[in-house]
């Protein structure tokens, strides 16, 4: 079974385009679930964004695919933790969640960004016969 691709230029752009606000809606959602129940807040906020890094790769067919989610979420999640003119902060963040969360969800877009479709070809180091 092959996943769906979107092949079409505004199909493609419209897609990007809602995988930038997913990512920061999940960037916001994982903020406040890491904060309100901590080990089992930052599990489900990760698990969120590893659903929606594979979902973005499948969609798009490409590493982009995970980037452009990835860009909406950390974006969320720097403007959430950035202190206002009042001298406080949006959002606190406390303890040692906050950095797990923002480990986490690079270290899962790094290897969703790396994965290979079973339907792709296997890299071979060897070069074939001249």
């Amino acid at each position: 079974m092959s996943a769906p691709r979107v092949s079409s230029v505004p199909a493609r752009t419209a897609a990007l385009a809602g995988l930038l606000v997913l990512g920061a809606v999940t960037g916001v959602a994982g903020w406040l679930v890491v904060d309100l129940w901590f080990p089992g807040g930052l599990l489900l906020a990760l698990l969120a964004l590893l659903g929606l890094f594979l979902a973005g790769r499948l969609v798009i067919g490409s590493g982009l695919g995970v980037g452009v989610p990835v860009i909406g979420w950390f974006l969320a999640y720097v403007l959430l933790g950035v202190p206002r003119a009042e001298g406080d902060f949006l959002l606190s963040s406390t303890g040692i969640g906050m950095y797990a969360y923002l480990l986490g969800g690079i270290v899962l877009a790094v290897i969703c960004a790396t994965l290979r479709a079973p339907a792709e070809q296997p890299v071979s180091a060897v070069r074939p016969g001249r």
